[in-house]
């Protein structure tokens, strides 16, 4: 609980800090508080996992080392974000506090053991962001997408809510124990209640990870919210409904498999068509980027449809190694928008000549993403598609291979582009915070590649 407590706390001082024009304080006192939220939750690692607050919220080992990617990718993010807000708007301290307040919603979506408290992470971390996709109010691409935003948030609450209220009628609790227990000593007389309540959860959040058919609100949304923004939503923000997705699933629902796994595969195999075969036809980076992160929720979804010992790790590696490439790829996006002023694919033509450096960092996030061996996106893929097979779903890993294939194609456009079509460019200049975060991410993004054991067996 240290490190929500830590986060709220620390989004509050930010806004004073931003009232008081201290702008230099706001990254240094930003990333210092998240090492004290860290640092809280290391020290709980070794500590029993007994439910608090009255059976609220559970501080077990798989809500602890969400809680630190999470805090680490946000680490990450703000690094990208030095002289980044300067240029997309004044008031700098609301941005930083938003992605605070947001980040605390998130950790109390992977710690809840309550489905109200998963209701109150959703809405916290939601808001924030509703404000944050439309936060350039001179931008009407960033305006759309706050409205689209908040719009298909609320529309998403509501089957969330209702399916909550159907749980609740059925079960008579919101405590996931007591849902368990129904679920285990009701198994042949489950209220019909109880399964339509299932297939709304399912609606909520798919629309929460976009998940196809829920992901329409997706594209535009990622794509007129500032890059940086954008980058937060498909890597925190993303890595928080996954878990809360698995973390109900596997403690609450495992024993009805039967009832919603032909649901969940034929979400994945939709998922993996249309994020694949879309971001293929896409001329533009950004929105290729967009629908790669639909395509990639199919591969999560299989955690969820293979639950057992082996889906927590496997989660927690995929979603370590997508958001890891994700901010690097975000992040070249980000310097050569800032040379170029456009965010296609010819944007980066000739890059490798002069700026030789950032197009490898590049390189290697294309890599990952796209599942190439000795990265960590292949260990990602590797044990998202072992734990399908280790469940028989034979016919949805064939179908993945083939999708990872498509995006083998989309992923390497970036690559060609910057090293086989020669444009005499300029040097594109990177800060010192900027060169340490992409550096670090790619570094980590080699080493889990290299070293796989390194991941595993975290949970």
């Amino acid at each position: 609980m240290g490190a929500i407590i830590t986060l709220s706390l620390l989004a509050i001082l930010i806004l004073y800090l931003g009232l008081f024009k201290a702008k230099k304080t706001l990254l240094p006192v930003s990333i210092l508080g998240l090492a004290v939220a860290a640092g809280f939750s290391i020290i709980q690692w070794n500590s029993s996992a007994v439910p608090l607050y009255n059976g609220m919220v559970l501080f077990d080992h798989f809500s602890l080392v969400f809680t630190l990617l999470m805090i680490g990718i946000t680490v990450f993010i703000l690094l990208l974000s030095k002289d980044y807000f300067d240029i997309v708007g004044e008031h700098i301290a609301e941005y930083y506090a938003l992605i605070l307040f947001s980040l605390t919603g998130g950790l109390i979506i992977v710690s809840f053991y309550n489905l109200s408290m998963l209701f109150i992470g959703i809405e916290i971390m939601s808001v924030a962001l509703y404000i944050l996709a439309g936060i350039r109010k001179s931008d009407y691409s960033s305006n759309e997408a706050s409205l689209k935003y908040f719009l298909m948030g609320a529309f998403s609450t509501g089957f969330l809510l209702f399916g909550i209220a159907l749980i609740y009628g059925a079960s008579g609790s919101f405590g996931l124990a007591e849902i368990q227990a129904y679920v285990q000593t009701s198994s042949a007389a489950i209220s019909p209640l109880f399964y339509t309540g299932v297939i709304l959860f399912i609606i909520g959040l798919g629309f929460k990870i976009g998940a196809a058919p829920f992901h329409f609100w997706v594209p535009d949304v990622y794509d007129g919210s500032p890059i940086l923004i954008t980058t937060f939503m498909s890597t925190a923000v993303k890595v928080a409904a996954i878990a809360a997705f698995l973390r109900l699933f596997w403690f609450c629902f495992e024993p009805l498999s039967e009832f919603w796994t032909p649901v969940l595969s034929i979400m994945s195999i939709v998922t993996l068509f249309i994020g694949n075969i879309t971001a293929l036809m896409q001329q533009s980076f950004k929105r290729m980027l967009t629908y790669s992160s639909v395509s990639h929720v199919g591969y999560m979804l299989f955690a969820i449809l293979s639950l057992g010992g082996e889906s927590a790790n496997a989660i927690l590696i995929y979603v370590g190694a997508y958001s890891l490439s994700t901010i690097v790829a975000f992040g070249g996006l980000i310097a050569v928008k800032r040379a170029s002023g456009s965010e296609q694919f010819e944007a980066f033509n000739g890059l490798a000549k002069r700026n030789p450096y950032l197009s490898f960092l590049i390189t290697v996030a294309m890599l990952s993403l796209a599942g190439i061996p000795l990265t960590a996106g292949f260990v990602g893929k590797f044990m998202m598609f072992s734990a399908a097979l280790n469940n028989y779903h034979l016919i949805l890993v064939i179908i993945a291979v083939l999708n990872a294939a498509i995006g083998i194609y989309y992923y390497f456009r970036v690559i060609v582009a910057m090293y086989f079509k020669p444009v005499d460019r300029e040097v594109i200049e990177l800060n010192f915070n900027y060169k340490v975060a992409l550096t670090i991410a790619t570094i980590l993004t080699i080493c889990f590649g290299l070293y796989p054991a390194l991941v595993t067996n975290i949970v």
